[in-house]
């Protein structure tokens, strides 16, 4: 059908809606598994096909007693069409986003004891982004680090605070505070009764409790040789295991802190046994407007003081 010097011209919405319909009869497998997805009759498939042809000036699928089946320009048009179809979904939801007004949903991904962490100023951020932005609602969900990181690459969620481990390439990070973290036993262990040298000597004997993530560098070094025989992400069921008296494992000197003045937990090794871990809010890396959002980031900046480097 194709002829030399051919020019298609400008494309309209009717040569769209007949693209679409092309691209729904491929997904199908043929006109008549198509008839339900596009709620018309296979005649009218037909036509709608015949008349793209014809348009196009290419024979684009072949179609009988063989069965359903793309020409080699079918294939390249079915690509195009696909890629044409998401270009415009993109266009179309930037322009929603750009006139829309601060309006819908701000979902927000915590690690736990971040959001009632003085460092974090997660009650003044939401008590100022709720003044600029009152018809926004918020949700907010509590989970580990590594799910919190899904939940933002795969849009479950728009901003997260964790304590973390890594740098991912699809993710921007503004970090917020550092924990120094140390190792602890509790009271009624056998390494509470040991001196210090003597703890860091024989600690690799004794069951610990760790967060079941691939630790930095840092974390690392700290828990290599130990007996890791007790996965505890949350800092609550870790402390639970630690007051055990069964279990060894790391905490947030800050968070350890009023167990160790009530003499419940004792630091193991202080001067070997340490590392420091990063806290910061992370958001998905896009050109994608996000209005909730954006603002939240400002409201973060203006509300933090300080935003220093991450330590690693």
């Amino acid at each position: 059908m194709s002829v030399k010097n051919y020019s298609l011209g400008q494309v309209g919405d009717y040569e769209i809606k007949q693209l679409k319909v092309f691209k729904t009869v491929v997904d199908c497998g043929g006109f008549s598994a198509a008839e339900t997805s596009l709620n018309i009759g296979r005649s009218t498939i037909s036509l709608h096909i015949s008349n793209l042809e014809a348009r196009l000036n290419l024979v684009l699928c072949k179609r009988g007693r063989g069965g359903f089946s793309l020409t080699e320009e079918g294939v390249i048009i079915y690509k195009m069409t696909e890629n044409l179809l998401e270009s415009l979904d993109a266009f179309r939801t930037t322009v929603n986003n750009l006139n829309a007004s601060l309006t819908g949903k701000l979902r927000l991904a915590l690690s736990d004891k971040v959001s009632l962490d003085p460092r974090s100023h997660f009650p003044e951020l939401i008590q100022r982004f709720s003044t600029e932005a009152p018809e926004v609602s918020i949700t907010t969900n509590v989970s580990s680090m590594s799910n919190i990181e899904r939940m933002i690459l795969n849009d479950e969620a728009d901003i997260g605070f964790i304590p973390y481990h890594r740098k991912l390439d699809g993710l921007s990070y503004v970090h917020l505070y550092s924990d120094d973290c140390y190792l602890y036993c509790g009271k009624d262990h056998p390494l509470a009764l040991m001196s210090a040298e003597e703890q860091n000597e024989q600690v690799n004997q004794f069951p610990a409790t760790h967060a079941g993530l691939k630790p930095h560098e840092a974390i690392s070094e700290q828990i290599s040789g130990m007996n890791l025989t007790a996965i505890s992400y949350f800092y609550d069921s870790r402390l639970a295991l630690i007051l055990s008296g069964r279990y060894i494992g790391f905490l947030p000197e800050r968070y350890a802190a009023a167990y160790i003045e009530s003499g419940k937990i004792v630091a193991v090794a202080p001067e070997h046994r340490s590392y420091t871990l990063g806290v910061a809010v992370i958001c998905k890396k896009t050109t994608q407007p996000n209005k909730p959002r954006e603002l939240f980031l400002k409201v973060l900046h203006q509300t933090v003081e300080e935003l220093i480097s991450a330590p690693y």
